[in-house]
Protein backbone atom coordinates (compact mmCIF):
# COMPACT_ATOMS: atom_id res chain seq x y z
CA UNK A 1 0.00 0.00 0.00
CA UNK A 2 1.38 3.39 -1.03
CA UNK A 3 1.98 5.93 1.65
CA UNK A 4 -0.60 8.68 1.63
CA UNK A 5 0.81 12.25 1.30
CA UNK A 6 0.75 14.18 4.51
CA UNK A 7 -1.49 17.23 4.22
CA UNK A 8 0.05 20.32 5.70
CA UNK A 9 -2.20 22.34 7.96
CA UNK A 10 -2.76 25.88 6.81
CA UNK A 11 -1.78 28.44 9.42
CA UNK A 12 -4.80 29.91 11.12
CA UNK A 13 -5.26 33.66 11.33
CA UNK A 14 -5.47 35.42 14.63
CA UNK A 15 -8.93 34.90 16.10
CA UNK A 16 -10.93 37.99 17.03
CA UNK A 17 -11.17 38.48 20.80
CA UNK A 18 -14.53 38.59 22.54
CA UNK A 19 -14.35 42.32 23.21
CA UNK A 20 -14.37 43.03 19.46
CA UNK A 21 -18.06 43.07 18.61
CA UNK A 22 -19.59 44.62 15.51
CA UNK A 23 -23.32 45.36 15.43
CA UNK A 24 -25.13 44.84 12.13
CA UNK A 25 -26.70 48.01 10.66
CA UNK A 26 -30.45 48.20 11.31
CA UNK A 27 -33.22 50.70 12.10
CA UNK A 28 -35.31 53.34 10.37
CA UNK A 29 -32.68 56.10 10.51
CA UNK A 30 -30.15 53.74 8.95
CA UNK A 31 -32.57 53.04 6.08
CA UNK A 32 -33.27 56.77 5.69
CA UNK A 33 -29.58 57.66 5.37
CA UNK A 34 -28.99 54.74 2.99
CA UNK A 35 -31.83 55.95 0.75
CA UNK A 36 -30.55 59.55 0.72
CA UNK A 37 -27.07 58.36 -0.23
CA UNK A 38 -28.45 56.12 -2.97
CA UNK A 39 -30.92 58.63 -4.41
CA UNK A 40 -28.27 61.36 -4.61
CA UNK A 41 -25.73 58.97 -6.19
CA UNK A 42 -23.19 59.64 -3.46
CA UNK A 43 -20.31 57.64 -2.07
CA UNK A 44 -19.60 57.20 1.63
CA UNK A 45 -16.43 55.93 3.24
CA UNK A 46 -18.78 54.09 5.59
CA UNK A 47 -19.71 51.67 2.79
CA UNK A 48 -16.62 51.77 0.57
CA UNK A 49 -14.26 51.50 3.54
CA UNK A 50 -16.35 48.78 5.24
CA UNK A 51 -16.49 50.77 8.49
CA UNK A 52 -17.60 48.67 11.49
CA UNK A 53 -19.49 51.64 12.98
CA UNK A 54 -21.77 52.23 9.99
CA UNK A 55 -24.85 50.92 11.80
CA UNK A 56 -24.33 53.16 14.84
CA UNK A 57 -23.49 56.31 12.86
CA UNK A 58 -26.15 55.91 10.18
CA UNK A 59 -28.65 55.03 12.87
CA UNK A 60 -27.88 58.40 14.45
CA UNK A 61 -28.46 60.14 11.09
CA UNK A 62 -24.83 60.88 10.26
CA UNK A 63 -22.51 59.67 7.51
CA UNK A 64 -19.06 60.45 6.18
CA UNK A 65 -19.37 61.44 2.53
CA UNK A 66 -16.60 60.56 0.10
CA UNK A 67 -16.07 62.92 -2.84
CA UNK A 68 -14.12 62.69 -6.10
CA UNK A 69 -15.40 59.20 -6.88
CA UNK A 70 -14.76 55.82 -5.31
CA UNK A 71 -11.55 54.77 -7.09
CA UNK A 72 -8.26 55.83 -5.50
CA UNK A 73 -4.96 56.37 -7.30
CA UNK A 74 -3.03 54.94 -4.35
CA UNK A 75 -2.77 51.36 -3.11
CA UNK A 76 -2.57 51.45 0.69
CA UNK A 77 -2.43 47.90 2.04
CA UNK A 78 -5.05 48.50 4.76
CA UNK A 79 -7.78 50.25 2.76
CA UNK A 80 -10.87 48.61 1.24
CA UNK A 81 -11.48 51.43 -1.26
CA UNK A 82 -10.86 50.34 -4.86
CA UNK A 83 -7.51 51.24 -6.46
CA UNK A 84 -7.08 52.05 -10.14
CA UNK A 85 -7.43 54.76 -12.78
CA UNK A 86 -10.40 56.96 -11.79
CA UNK A 87 -12.81 58.20 -14.41
CA UNK A 88 -13.92 61.79 -14.89
CA UNK A 89 -15.07 63.42 -11.69
CA UNK A 90 -18.52 64.94 -11.31
CA UNK A 91 -18.51 68.74 -11.18
CA UNK A 92 -22.09 68.66 -9.82
CA UNK A 93 -21.01 66.57 -6.83
CA UNK A 94 -20.52 69.55 -4.45
CA UNK A 95 -24.15 70.58 -4.95
CA UNK A 96 -25.43 67.03 -4.46
CA UNK A 97 -23.42 66.65 -1.25
CA UNK A 98 -24.88 69.93 0.01
CA UNK A 99 -28.42 68.79 -0.81
CA UNK A 100 -27.89 65.50 1.01
CA UNK A 101 -26.54 67.27 4.11
CA UNK A 102 -29.64 69.50 4.12
CA UNK A 103 -31.99 66.50 3.71
CA UNK A 104 -30.30 64.66 6.57
CA UNK A 105 -30.44 67.75 8.78
CA UNK A 106 -27.12 66.88 10.42
CA UNK A 107 -25.49 69.25 12.90
CA UNK A 108 -22.00 68.02 12.05
CA UNK A 109 -20.88 66.71 8.67
CA UNK A 110 -17.72 64.78 7.78
CA UNK A 111 -16.37 64.72 4.23
CA UNK A 112 -13.41 62.73 2.92
CA UNK A 113 -12.10 61.73 -0.50
CA UNK A 114 -10.02 59.28 -2.43
CA UNK A 115 -6.58 60.39 -3.61
CA UNK A 116 -6.67 61.88 -7.11
CA UNK A 117 -2.96 62.20 -7.80
CA UNK A 118 -3.56 62.22 -11.55
CA UNK A 119 -5.36 65.59 -11.41
CA UNK A 120 -3.36 68.80 -11.75
CA UNK A 121 -4.87 70.23 -8.54
CA UNK A 122 -5.18 66.78 -6.87
CA UNK A 123 -8.91 67.46 -6.44
CA UNK A 124 -8.52 70.67 -4.41
CA UNK A 125 -11.02 72.66 -6.50
CA UNK A 126 -13.81 70.12 -5.97
CA UNK A 127 -12.88 70.01 -2.29
CA UNK A 128 -13.15 73.80 -1.93
CA UNK A 129 -16.43 73.95 -3.86
CA UNK A 130 -17.96 71.16 -1.76
CA UNK A 131 -17.18 72.97 1.50
CA UNK A 132 -18.51 76.22 0.04
CA UNK A 133 -21.79 74.63 -1.10
CA UNK A 134 -22.41 72.84 2.21
CA UNK A 135 -21.80 76.02 4.19
CA UNK A 136 -24.13 77.93 1.87
CA UNK A 137 -27.03 75.46 2.10
CA UNK A 138 -26.54 74.46 5.77
CA UNK A 139 -24.92 77.46 7.49
CA UNK A 140 -25.41 76.06 11.01
CA UNK A 141 -23.81 72.71 10.19
CA UNK A 142 -20.21 72.33 11.32
CA UNK A 143 -17.77 70.61 8.98
CA UNK A 144 -14.88 68.21 9.36
CA UNK A 145 -12.83 67.47 6.26
CA UNK A 146 -10.55 64.42 6.12
CA UNK A 147 -8.19 65.40 3.33
CA UNK A 148 -5.33 63.75 1.37
CA UNK A 149 -1.78 65.10 1.37
CA UNK A 150 -2.03 66.68 -2.14
CA UNK A 151 1.54 65.36 -2.67
CA UNK A 152 2.90 68.35 -0.73
CA UNK A 153 1.65 70.83 -3.33
CA UNK A 154 0.74 73.30 -0.64
CA UNK A 155 -1.19 75.75 -2.86
CA UNK A 156 -3.78 72.99 -3.24
CA UNK A 157 -3.93 72.55 0.54
CA UNK A 158 -4.46 76.27 1.08
CA UNK A 159 -7.26 76.31 -1.49
CA UNK A 160 -9.14 73.96 0.84
CA UNK A 161 -8.12 75.73 4.06
CA UNK A 162 -9.39 79.06 2.70
CA UNK A 163 -12.95 77.73 3.08
CA UNK A 164 -12.28 77.40 6.82
CA UNK A 165 -13.94 74.11 7.80
CA UNK A 166 -14.24 73.72 11.57
CA UNK A 167 -11.94 70.66 11.71
CA UNK A 168 -9.22 69.63 9.24
CA UNK A 169 -8.18 66.00 9.56
CA UNK A 170 -5.33 64.15 7.89
CA UNK A 171 -4.60 60.64 9.11
CA UNK A 172 -1.09 59.36 9.77
CA UNK A 173 -2.61 55.83 9.79
CA UNK A 174 0.46 54.09 11.25
CA UNK A 175 3.94 54.52 12.76
CA UNK A 176 6.90 55.68 10.68
CA UNK A 177 8.60 52.28 10.31
CA UNK A 178 5.50 50.74 8.68
CA UNK A 179 4.88 53.42 6.05
CA UNK A 180 6.47 51.44 3.23
CA UNK A 181 4.10 48.56 3.99
CA UNK A 182 0.92 50.38 5.03
CA UNK A 183 1.13 53.64 3.01
CA UNK A 184 3.72 53.03 0.25
CA UNK A 185 2.85 56.19 -1.72
CA UNK A 186 2.76 58.48 1.32
CA UNK A 187 5.50 60.03 3.43
CA UNK A 188 5.52 60.27 7.21
CA UNK A 189 7.21 63.68 7.37
CA UNK A 190 5.03 65.05 4.57
CA UNK A 191 1.88 64.22 6.54
CA UNK A 192 3.31 65.79 9.69
CA UNK A 193 4.16 68.94 7.75
CA UNK A 194 0.62 69.14 6.38
CA UNK A 195 -0.77 69.03 9.92
CA UNK A 196 1.69 71.72 11.03
CA UNK A 197 0.77 73.99 8.09
CA UNK A 198 -2.94 73.55 8.85
CA UNK A 199 -2.36 74.48 12.48
CA UNK A 200 -0.33 77.54 11.46
CA UNK A 201 -3.29 78.57 9.28
CA UNK A 202 -5.34 78.80 12.48
CA UNK A 203 -7.61 75.76 12.07
CA UNK A 204 -8.39 72.86 14.39
CA UNK A 205 -6.29 69.84 13.44
CA UNK A 206 -6.95 66.14 13.76
CA UNK A 207 -5.22 62.87 12.91
CA UNK A 208 -5.64 59.17 13.52
CA UNK A 209 -3.85 55.84 13.42
CA UNK A 210 -4.65 52.12 13.38
CA UNK A 211 -3.04 49.77 15.87
CA UNK A 212 -2.39 46.08 15.38
CA UNK A 213 -0.27 46.32 12.23
CA UNK A 214 2.95 45.24 13.93
CA UNK A 215 3.97 48.48 15.65
CA UNK A 216 5.64 48.57 19.06
CA UNK A 217 4.44 50.57 22.07
CA UNK A 218 7.51 52.78 21.74
CA UNK A 219 6.61 53.56 18.14
CA UNK A 220 3.02 54.45 19.06
CA UNK A 221 4.28 56.82 21.73
CA UNK A 222 6.72 58.39 19.26
CA UNK A 223 3.89 58.90 16.76
CA UNK A 224 1.89 60.67 19.46
CA UNK A 225 4.88 62.86 20.37
CA UNK A 226 5.42 63.77 16.71
CA UNK A 227 1.76 64.68 16.21
CA UNK A 228 1.71 66.74 19.38
CA UNK A 229 4.88 68.59 18.33
CA UNK A 230 3.35 69.39 14.94
CA UNK A 231 0.20 70.96 16.36
CA UNK A 232 -2.36 68.15 16.23
CA UNK A 233 -5.38 68.97 18.44
CA UNK A 234 -7.45 65.78 18.18
CA UNK A 235 -6.16 62.20 18.07
CA UNK A 236 -8.04 59.00 17.21
CA UNK A 237 -6.65 55.49 17.76
CA UNK A 238 -8.43 52.29 16.75
CA UNK A 239 -7.88 48.62 16.04
CA UNK A 240 -6.95 47.71 12.47
CA UNK A 241 -9.29 45.13 10.94
CA UNK A 242 -8.35 43.33 7.72
CA UNK A 243 -11.09 44.21 5.17
CA UNK A 244 -10.33 41.30 2.78
CA UNK A 245 -7.85 38.44 2.47
CA UNK A 246 -5.91 40.53 -0.07
CA UNK A 247 -5.14 43.23 2.49
CA UNK A 248 -2.56 43.53 5.24
CA UNK A 249 -3.18 40.86 7.90
CA UNK A 250 -3.80 41.81 11.52
CA UNK A 251 -0.63 41.26 13.56
CA UNK A 252 -2.26 41.58 16.96
CA UNK A 253 -5.41 42.76 18.71
CA UNK A 254 -4.89 45.58 21.18
CA UNK A 255 -6.73 45.18 24.48
CA UNK A 256 -9.20 47.94 25.48
CA UNK A 257 -7.07 48.64 28.58
CA UNK A 258 -4.14 49.51 26.33
CA UNK A 259 -6.34 51.87 24.34
CA UNK A 260 -7.31 53.53 27.64
CA UNK A 261 -3.62 53.89 28.41
CA UNK A 262 -3.01 55.69 25.10
CA UNK A 263 -6.00 57.95 25.75
CA UNK A 264 -4.67 58.93 29.18
CA UNK A 265 -1.17 59.49 27.83
CA UNK A 266 -2.47 61.60 24.96
CA UNK A 267 -4.41 63.89 27.25
CA UNK A 268 -1.34 64.29 29.46
CA UNK A 269 0.69 65.24 26.38
CA UNK A 270 -1.74 68.06 25.66
CA UNK A 271 -4.08 66.78 22.95
CA UNK A 272 -7.41 68.59 23.30
CA UNK A 273 -9.37 65.39 22.63
CA UNK A 274 -8.39 61.72 22.34
CA UNK A 275 -10.75 59.06 21.00
CA UNK A 276 -9.11 55.69 21.67
CA UNK A 277 -10.69 52.22 21.55
CA UNK A 278 -10.86 49.03 19.46
CA UNK A 279 -13.80 50.19 17.35
CA UNK A 280 -12.74 53.84 16.99
CA UNK A 281 -12.40 55.16 13.45
CA UNK A 282 -11.42 58.62 12.26
CA UNK A 283 -14.95 60.02 12.08
CA UNK A 284 -16.33 58.13 15.08
CA UNK A 285 -18.00 60.62 17.45
CA UNK A 286 -16.64 63.36 15.19
CA UNK A 287 -19.25 65.82 16.46
CA UNK A 288 -17.39 65.87 19.81
CA UNK A 289 -14.14 66.93 18.17
CA UNK A 290 -15.25 70.41 17.10
CA UNK A 291 -14.87 72.20 20.43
Amino acid sequence: MLDQPIKEKKPKGIGKPNWLKIDLPTGENYKKVKNIVKENKLHTICEDGKCPNMGECWGAGTATFMILGNVCTRSCSFCAVATGRPGEYDLDEPQRIAEAVTLMGVKHCVITSVNRDELKDKGATVWANTIKEVKKSSPTTTLEVLIPDFKAEWDNLYQVLEQRPEVVSHNMETVESLYRIVRPQAKYQRSLEQIARTKEYGLRTKSGAMLGCGETDEEVEQLMVDLNNHGCDVLTLGQYLQPTKLHLPVKNYVHPDKFKHWESLGLKMGFKYVESGPMVRSSYHAEKHVL
